[in-house]
């Protein structure tokens, strides 16, 4: 079980690092020529920072041998991530957020479900998977630590 939690961890933590440095490095986003400098300069400095947690997270999930309780920081380190994103996702409207415009965004994601053809936005599609493994990774930290 605890293998699992490491590699879930591990799976949760690239997921907030690694995923966004990859979509968000690019013309969409921190080279975008129709955002401002400053806007552009805030998607750095997120993105960047989450990288340098994700760092500290790694290291703490790998170098904690057999002592589960170094896995509480990186869990909830994963749920505060993810947290955020959920954040700005319900609070969208207040702040005249969207998840992608006519120029801006990943594209979305297109389902065929049962011959009922839908698309939900990419980061929605990505975001609500791995909320929930890390939910579960965060589960097994607690049992692991005799939480439950």
């Amino acid at each position: 079980m605890l293998l699992t939690a490491k590699l879930l961890l591990t799976f949760v933590t690239l997921g907030y690092s690694a995923v966004p440095s990859f979509f968000d490095f690019n013309d969409t986003h921190a080279t975008n020529p129709s955002w401002t400098g400053h806007a552009r300069w805030h998607v750095v400095w997120q993105v960047s920072t989450f990288d340098y947690i994700a760092i500290m997270a790694l290291v703490l999930i790998w170098t904690a041998g057999a002592d589960a309780g170094a896995l509480w920081v990186p869990a909830l380190l994963a749920v505060f991530a993810y947290g955020g994103f959920w954040t700005a996702f319900v609070t969208r409207g207040i702040y005249g957020g969207v998840l992608k415009d006519a120029v801006n965004g990943v594209p979305e994601f297109h389902y065929n479900l049962f011959g009922r053809k839908f698309a939900i936005d990419a980061n929605v599609s990505l975001f609500t998977p791995i909320s929930l493994v890390t939910l579960i990774a965060l589960w097994l930290v607690a049992k692991l630590n005799g939480a439950l």
